[in-house]
C-alpha cells in the first residue's frame, strides 16, 4: 500500500476542472476519509439517457464528499471509445481510485492496464468488466434474482403455477449484448421459464428464444420497438401475445408503444404482462396507470453506498467485504463481488418507493 498511498499523496492538491464529454467535478472536501483524505476518486457512469444513471452518478458523487473525497464524474453517453478516452484522461490526472460502470464490457483492457502501472485500484460498478486482471471488485444488485423475479412475475401472474396450461404466448427480450449482465438476466429468467416452454404450456410465437437473437444493443427502447413491431406483423390473425419477458423499462416502454400500435390495449384487446427492471419514474407511472406490469426495484443509492465503502476500504487499507469471491469470473479471474437484493414492484406495492424516498407521492401523480 505504500506506492499507492504515495499517489494519494500526489493527487490530493489536485485542481478538479470541468471539461467535455460530458465531465463533471466536485471539489467538496466535507467529511472524513480517513488516511486517504482529500483524495479524487474518478466516476464513469455509461449514459445521461437514463433516469437510473443519472441517479447513480449523483448518488455515488455525494457518498463520497460525505467520507472527504474528491470526484470527477464523467458520462459516456453510449459511446465506449468516449468512455475509454474519459478513463485515459483520469488516470493521467493521477484519481486514486476509479469506479466504472462499462459502456462495452470488454473494451476497457488496454485503459485498466495504464490504470494497473499508476497503481489505481478499479471497482466494476454493476456491470462486470471482462477480459482483464486489472478490476479489483464488482458490486452490484444479484443479477439472477432480477430474471427470476420477472420470470416469477410471468408465471404467477398467467397462474402456472396454479395449474393453468395455456398454452399462453410469450416473447422474450434481452439488453445489450456487450453487457455482461445480459447474460445473467436471462439465465435468472429461464431457469424458471425454461419447464414451462419444455411443456409447451408457454409458447414463443416468433420462435426467437436464443439470447443471440432477442438482445438489444444499449438496451435502446426504439430497438426494442422496433423489434416488437416486426414481431407483431408476423402474428397471424386473431393472434395475440399474452406476456413480454422485459428485463428494463426503457425497453418496456419500447414494447408498449409497438403494443399500442398494433392495437393492444382495449377492452377486446388487453395488454399483455409486461416487465421491466430500474423502477424508472416513467415506468413506475406507466405500472401505476395499468400500462406496464411490474419494474424490479434496486435501489442504486445503496449501490452507490456499497460502492463508495469498498473504495474507503482499499484507500485506508482495509479488507473489504465480499459476497461471493469465487462466483463471478471475467475470462480471466474470479472478481471478488458484493451483491445487493432487489424487489419486485408492481401496482400492489409500488408505496415501497415512496417509503423509502426513493420517489416521492408527488412525483408518481
Amino acid at each position: 500500500m505504500l506506492d499507492r498511498r504515495a499517489l494519494l499523496a500526489g493527487v490530493a492538491s489536485l485542481a478538479l476542472t470541468l471539461s467535455a464529454c460530458g465531465l463533471e467535478s466536485d471539489a467538496s472536501e466535507a467529511g472524513s476519509g480517513g488516511d486517504a483524505e482529500g483524495a479524487t476518486i474518478g466516476i464513469a457512469m455509461p449514459t445521461r439517457a437514463s433516469d437510473r444513471w443519472l441517479t447513480d452518478g449523483k448518488s455515488v458523487v455525494e457518498n463520497l464528499k460525505a467520507k472527504g473525497y474528491k470526484t470527477e464524474l464523467v458520462y459516456g453517453d453510449d459511446d465506449p471509445k468516449a468512455q475509454v478516452a474519459q478513463i485515459e484522461k483520469l488516470v493521467e490526472k493521477g484519481v486514486a481510485a476509479l469506479i466504472i460502470a462499462a459502456i462495452d464490457n470488454e473494451s476497457l483492457g488496454g485503459v485498466l492496464q495504464k490504470a494497473a502501472d499508476a497503481k489505481i485500484p478499479v471497482i466494476a460498478y454493476d456491470r462486470l468488466i471482462l477480459g482483464t486482471k486489472n478490476v479489483d471488485y464488482y458490486v452490484s444488485f444479484d443479477n439472477e434474482m432480477v430474471g427470476r423475479m420477472q420470470a416469477h412475475y410471468i408465471i404467477e401472474k398467467l397462474g402456472l403455477e396454479d395449474g393453468e396450461k395455456g398454452p399462453f404466448t410469450i416473447e422474450l427480450f434481452a439488453g445489450s449484448p456487450d453487457d455482461n449482465n445480459t447474460k445473467y438476466f436471462f439465465a435468472g429468467s429461464m431457469a424458471l421459464l425454461q419447464p414451462f416452454l419444455d411443456k409447451g404450456e408457454l409458447v414463443v410465437p416468433s420462435g426467437q428464444t436464443q439470447l443471440e437473437k432477442i438482445t438489444t444493443l444499449r438496451w435502446d427502447g426504439p430497438t426494442a420497438e422496433k423489434r416488437m413491431k416486426g414481431i407483431l406483423a408476423d402474428y397471424g390473425s386473431g393472434q395475440t401475445v399474452d406476456a413480454v419477458l422485459s428485463p428494463y423499462d426503457g425497453i418496456s416502454r419500447g414494447v408498449l408503444a409497438a403494443l399500442h400500435s398494433a392495437g393492444y390495449g382495449t377492452g377486446a384487446k388487453p395488454l399483455p404482462i409486461v416487465t421491466g427492471q430500474d423502477a424508472e419514474l416513467e415506468s413506475v407511472r406507466s405500472i401505476i396507470a395499468g400500462q406496464q406490469s411490474q419494474t424490479v426495484y434496486k435501489d442504486v443509492r445503496k449501490l452507490a453506498d456499497a460502492a463508495v465503502t469498498v473504495v474507503d476500504d482499499i484507500l485506508n487499507d482495509r479488507l473489504p467485504w465480499v459476497d461471493d469471491s469465487v462466483g463471478y469470473k471475467n475470462g480471466v479471474k474470479a472478481v471478488p463481488a458484493i451483491l445487493l437484493q432487489p424487489t419486485s414492484v408492481d401496482k400492489t406495492n409500488y408505496d415501497v418507493l415512496v417509503k423509502d424516498d426513493y420517489f416521492t407521492e408527488d412525483e408518481l401523480k
